[in-house]
């Protein structure tokens, strides 16, 4: 058991907003058509009402991915930055155009699938900031299998074959629908590259026993300063973290015990 890792958990949903709509999003489109049958995002197209809950979701999502962009020039500079702020424009101009366009449908599905992954993700992170490195391990893994699994999967085959494919049968060709797919092909590059490393780190993780610092999170102005650090003072971020610094308990790092496995 960790003794900080319910107030890390309360910590963290706090300031990184984590689980924050993918449980509500899942709720609601458990009870629609469009989730089991995917033309069915395009019937009625553009006449399809915009529902209220719908409505406050995409305010969240793109107040969150807003936040996020802003942050990275806050935040200590990682060797990623460029990829993630491409990313981050990214999801910006497809939530927007989206909404703008009334293409909410199938806008809800990309969200949900993406923000799957990320929840593991999350919890991986929380069981790293309580040194529980073992449960840290095993929720990397975890979350490898569902992003590779939901993003060179179920992305391709049930998004954009929708978006390139459905679509086009249910209403021909229009300008908005090459940016939309734009936009979408270039999410799943990203998901290409990303996906090499998580790969890339998995096995390291397996054949070392450990996950390795991650390599698209290494910080390029103090990683090498953190090296010289030993381990019992130390806790060494096995994937992308919100800081470096374990001073007073600040960025994600609590001074409390850590977990029995560890001892």
């Amino acid at each position: 058991f960790c003794p900080s890792l319910v107030l890390t958990i309360y910590a963290y949903i706090a300031q990184n907003g984590v689980y924050r709509p993918f449980f509500f999003l899942s709720f609601f489109l458990s009870q629609t058509p469009w989730l089991w049958n995917t033309r069915q995002c395009w019937n009625g197209y553009p006449y399809q009402p915009l529902m209220p809950d719908l409505h406050y979701y995409y305010i969240v999502e793109l107040s969150f991915y807003w936040s996020l962009m802003f942050s990275q020039f806050i935040d200590i500079k990682r060797k990623d930055f460029g990829i993630m702020f491409t990313h981050h424009i990214v999801t910006v101009t497809l939530i927007t155009f989206s909404y703008v366009t009334n293409l909410t449908r199938v806008g809800t599905l990309t969200l949900c699938l993406h923000d799957a992954a990320d929840v593991v993700l999350e919890a991986a992170k929380m069981a790293n900031y309580c040194k529980c490195q073992k449960l840290s391990d095993l929720l990397f893994l975890i979350f490898a299998i569902v992003f590779i699994v939901s993003r060179l999967g179920i992305y391709p085959l049930w998004i954009l074959n929708t978006t390139l494919f459905e679509l086009y049968e249910a209403l021909g060709n229009f300008p908005a629908l090459w940016v939309f797919n734009v936009l979408l092909v270039i999410l799943q590059i990203l998901h290409w590259f990303w996906s090499y490393l998580i790969i890339k780190a998995a096995y390291k993780a397996v054949s070392k026993g450990k996950v390795a610092k991650d390599d698209r999170s290494d910080i390029e102005s103090s990683s090498d300063e953190e090296e010289t650090v030993p381990r019992s003072k130390t806790l060494h971020s096995t994937i992308t973290t919100n800081g470096t610094s374990g001073a007073n308990g600040t960025n994600g790092y609590l001074t409390g015990g850590t977990c029995s496995e560890e001892h």
